[in-house]
């Protein structure tokens, strides 16, 4: 049976600790420049239905030092924007590439395309879940503060896809996740059920940062809801991460952001600038997790 990785619930939590440590390894040896190729002469398709700077550029350079080839396909150069049907086109490119990502809006669509195709697909993003990330931000926790099991992570911003994603890591991962969100913008109901365990609700940041290990946040205005944006702006007025909020988490806590960020809306410059931030370790990181993940679904090791 073929692996996909759709969300973080489709790997065991041993095989998502395992992603983490080889990670790191892949980290030590592409920094060392020793030459590694496991994928030599393997493909990657990567389809675009949303724009992107971090996982295009992560996932092809990853296939790059890994010995293979990436193809970036995007709905304007491609039978996908002139309505080929959705199981076609995973039939047909399955059986020419070995592994497919794909970055789009409705997560129901990529659990079909995964259906049709013969080799693993990865969620490079939807609107429900943005798993890839996590490996990221996973990996750059246990670098700066070791192993996550057992500590409090605040997640402050819209119930959108990274909050639903960091819902799925807590209950992988084994921490507590504060979730402060203005009403009306609430994470998944049917998620937050199967959640509750480890996630709880806040209606301030205040409170869900409280004695916080970790606090991160996202745009208050996803991609594909732009027209939304001076709306939710009054909605998330007092959702802010700043100095103040990082204030109440514990000494050592560290802040988080998948990018791209807006500096004063729900983040201050002081805080994704300043000493608690750990933004670009976490976005390099991107590159590392999603290699060990490559290289974990295109090798079977």
């Amino acid at each position: 049976m073929t692996q996909h990785f759709l969300t973080l619930m489709d790997l065991d939590k041993a095989t998502l600790n395992t992603l983490i440590s080889r990670a790191i390894e892949l980290k030590a040896i592409q920094k060392s420049e020793e030459i590694f190729e496991p994928l030599k002469n393997k493909v990657l398709g990567m389809i675009f239905d949303k724009s992107s700077t971090r996982t295009r550029v992560s996932f092809e350079t990853g296939m790059v030092q890994f010995g293979g080839h990436a193809i970036f396909l995007s709905p304007r150069d491609t039978q996908f924007g002139r309505g080929e049907p959705v199981e076609d086109s995973a039939r047909v490119l399955s059986r020419m590439v070995d592994c497919i990502m794909v970055r789009t809006f409705d997560h129901e669509m990529l659990e079909t395309f995964a259906e049709y195709s013969n080799v693993p697909v990865i969620n490079a993003l939807t609107d429900m879940y943005h798993p890839c990330q996590l490996l990221a931000d996973m990996q750059t926790y246990f670098e700066h503060r070791g192993d996550i099991t057992g500590k409090t992570v605040t997640y402050i911003g819209d119930g959108n896809n990274m909050c639903h994603s960091y819902m799925n890591a807590a209950r992988q991962y084994g921490f507590t996740l504060n979730i402060a969100v203005p009403e009306g913008y609430d994470p998944d109901a049917n998620l937050l059920k199967e959640t509750k365990d480890c996630v709880n609700i806040f209606r301030s940041p205040e409170e869900a940062a409280t004695g916080a290990d970790m606090i991160t946040t996202d745009v208050w205005a996803s991609m594909g809801q732009e027209e939304e944006q001076a709306i939710r702006e009054k909605a998330f007025a007092g959702f802010q991460v700043n100095d103040k909020v990082m204030g109440l988490a514990n000494k050592d806590a560290i802040f988080m952001h998948c990018l791209p960020a807006h500096r004063e809306e729900e983040v201050s410059a002081s805080v994704i600038d300043g000493p608690q931030s750990v933004v670009w370790d976490q976005a390099e990181n991107r590159l590392h997790a999603q290699k060990a993940l490559l290289e974990l679904l295109m090798t079977k090791k």
